[in-house]
């Protein structure tokens, strides 16, 4: 383990986000140049604690204070590399479909996208054997890509929720296999979430056993963490299990589509998360002066109530949304 050293009153934590992301994207491009991620340390080492300081990371064990394990380092330096083929791809795919390739020219390229995500669900699987923790926080992700997360990835049922709307026309036999696989995919879902839900039960009652009190560890202390820890390691199948369900809902999807419809599924749900990761810059670059004094424009409970009152129509017409 080793951290990264700080000198006090240095100032590096009011350079700029944008400096910040400028020097990890200078740090990510430096490693993967390299034939192998460990040239990047034993040639560059100086110039990569400077990037790392203007970044702010720290490597570590996964505790407090930005503190993160190995596994979970590695995971966010290949995921940001993942992203960057992810655009490469997707481009090819928008320009395949603008010139009106064949569809074997077109299917190759569609292939290589499955296969590029089938290199991300890969990635997940050995992040959960070294960190789950990582995994479950979503800590990899945008906030605004984490507000929609179910078990560390996208809801399959959702996804195609979103989908069926981005790839008219279907026909009816499609639709018959879309719609199939969404309620599938969501009795898949209820079963992982009530499994999970016992697990944590099951673990606070493990964790909860004898008294919490009295300011000592007690006789059993010993064998309730090691009972808690045997249900701990329990989580990473959960989350395996829900990648599998999220991969296999993509390779089911594609089997439904035609070549071109397939390639236009692909560019959505690209397109989906880039707008995520667009709306959290945009958040977290928002003024925040604006924010202040906004107590003195809430408005009352009088005024609230009559504001209620005089839209009542409008809130029925949207009950059932």
């Amino acid at each position: 383990m080793c951290r990264i050293w700080r000198p006090a009153g240095s100032g590096f934590s009011r350079w700029s986000k944008s400096s910040r992301e400028h020097g990890h994207r200078l740090l990510l491009q430096l490693v993967f140049s390299l034939p192998s991620p460990f040239d990047a340390f034993e040639k560059y080492f100086p110039l990569t604690i400077l990037l790392c300081l203007l970044q702010g990371i720290f490597l570590g064990g996964g505790g407090a204070g930005g503190d993160m394990s190995p596994g979970a380092a590695m995971f966010d330096m290949e995921y940001a590399r993942w992203l960057d083929d992810d655009g490469k791809r997707l481009a090819e795919l928008r320009g395949g479909l603008q010139a009106h390739l064949a569809d074997s020219n077109l299917g190759a390229v569609v292939e290589e996208c499955m296969q590029h995500y089938d290199e991300l669900f890969q990635l997940k699987a050995e992040l959960a054997r070294a960190d789950v923790f990582h995994l479950l926080t979503g800590a990899w992700a945008t906030p605004a890509e984490r507000c929609f997360f179910w078990m560390g990835g996208f809801r399959p049922s959702e996804l195609l929720k979103i989908l069926i709307g981005q790839l008219d026309p279907l026909t009816e036999q499609q639709m018959m296999g879309i719609c199939g696989l969404q309620h599938s995919s969501e009795q898949a879902e209820e079963a992982l979430a009530q499994g999970l839900q016992q697990l944590h039960q099951s673990l606070a009652d493990t964790v909860a056993a004898g008294t919490l009190n009295d300011g000592t560890p007690g006789p059993n202390y010993m064998a309730i963490m090691a009972i808690a820890l045997e249900k701990l390691a329990s989580l990473e199948s959960f989350y395996q299990q829900a990648d599998n369900l999220r991969q296999q809902t993509l390779h089911q999807t594609r089997r439904i589509l035609t070549t071109r419809q397939a390639a236009r599924c692909f560019l959505s749900i690209g397109e989906y998360y880039r707008r995520l990761r667009a709306l959290s810059s945009l958040w977290a670059s928002r003024p925040r002066e604006n924010f202040i004094g906004t107590e003195s424009l809430s408005p009352t409970g009088t005024e609230l109530q009559g504001m209620q009152h005089h839209h009542q129509p409008q809130q029925n017409q949207f009950s059932g949304f």
